[in-house]
């Protein structure tokens, strides 16, 4: 009989990157989230209410998920223009793929 019990390994939350499908620990990912006023936009700290969606923090996940509509699909909501300009004003801050961080 074992005098110590070890304790279970703790499990990493993993979510699904809306642009390109992959699946990656949450802390790697960057939330957006539709509020309860219907507004869509980033969500760094992961803690805002409403409906969320994960994104890599690169330019090409981001472009791609606003062009394809991946987002509207994932967030059950049509991103108005505002909306759209404020994420990809967002995205272009992101590093893209190649740059280094």
């Amino acid at each position: 009989m074992p005098s110590a019990t070890a304790l279970p390994a703790k499990r990493t939350p993993l979510r699904t990157c809306v642009g390109c499908g992959s699946v990656i620990a949450k802390r790697e990912l960057v939330r957006i989230v539709r509020g309860e006023d219907g507004s869509v936009r980033p969500d760094p700290t992961g803690k805002r209410p409403g409906r969320g969606a994960y994104l890599h923090a690169d330019r090409p996940c981001w472009d791609m998920a606003i062009k394809k509509k991946r987002l509207e699909r994932s967030l059950k909501s049509t991103l108005s223009a505002q909306d759209a300009e404020a994420l990809s004003a967002f995205s272009r801050e992101l590093p893209s793929s190649g740059e280094p961080e």
